[in-house]
């Protein structure tokens, strides 16, 4: 895709704001126009865009506008019916990765337990939600009021959150980090090496895998991104603009 546009800004409009591209609103691929309820997400929308490409003619990809494509897809995709995205995520509760703890070594058994266990404990006190751990890899069914208050709490959040969510959750293989996250309980970089701690295990025993450290570095951006998203998203305010 080439650039086709000098600047990009915001503007008031009919249920928020509106990112313009040399004065023309931005549309998502159904042919509406974007609305971005909170400016400080409209700002930064409008800032990947004027940075994307670098110059009128310049080459550019989506994936040089992620916060347009979360943006995109709450708009769109989510905010008509959120109850379907927030159910599925919710599902992760099901098996959760914090919920499975490994048998052996003894090292990593305490390591788990030291560094997931807290997680499970906000659940419990924050949500309501008490999972079981287990150990192994054989599915263990949790109570059903534990999923019904991780549901609630999926259910409770925006469509933009869940824009975020959607990427976040299973990424990190885990509900309840998602859902800390959301909650500002916890930081991407937090989030990510809790979901990493078995990798990081295996790392400090063997030794690093360059695709797998990739991939991991892979994953760790797009958390961030997902985490981003939603501070953006939920900033009531942005830096005045000229009237």
């Amino acid at each position: 895709m080439r650039r086709f546009w000098d600047t990009a800004a915001v503007a008031p409009t009919e249920g928020g704001f509106a990112v313009l591209l040399d004065g023309k609103p931005m549309r998502i691929p159904g042919g509406v126009p974007l609305t971005i309820t909170v400016p400080a997400l409209a700002d930064g929308i409008a800032a990947e865009w004027q940075q994307a490409g670098g110059a009128k003619g310049g080459e550019l990809s989506m994936d040089d506008v992620p916060l347009t494509r979360l943006a995109g897809t709450a708009q769109d995709r989510i905010a008509p019916d959120p109850a379907p995205v927030a159910a599925a995520l919710a599902q992760y509760a099901e098996t959760d990765l914090l919920c499975y703890r490994a048998e052996h070594p003894v090292a990593l058994v305490v390591r788990q337990a030291h560094a997931w266990q807290p997680w499970l404990d906000w659940a419990a006190q924050t949500l309501g939600a008490r999972l079981q751990v287990t150990t192994g890899i054989i599915h263990r069914p949790q109570d059903p009021a534990a999923l019904e208050a991780v549901r609630r709490a999926m259910a409770g959040q925006s469509a933009l959150t869940l824009a975020a969510l959607s990427i976040a959750v299973p990424l990190l293989g885990s509900a309840v980090l998602g859902l800390a996250l959301a909650e500002d309980a916890l930081d991407a970089a937090t989030a990510h090496e809790l979901a990493s701690l078995d990798e990081l295990f295996q790392v400090a025993a063997w030794g690093e895998d360059a695709e797998a450290a990739l991939r991991r570095q892979r994953v760790a951006e797009d958390v961030a991104l997902a985490e981003r998203f939603i501070r953006l998203s939920r900033l009531r305010s942005a830096a005045k603009r000229p009237q």
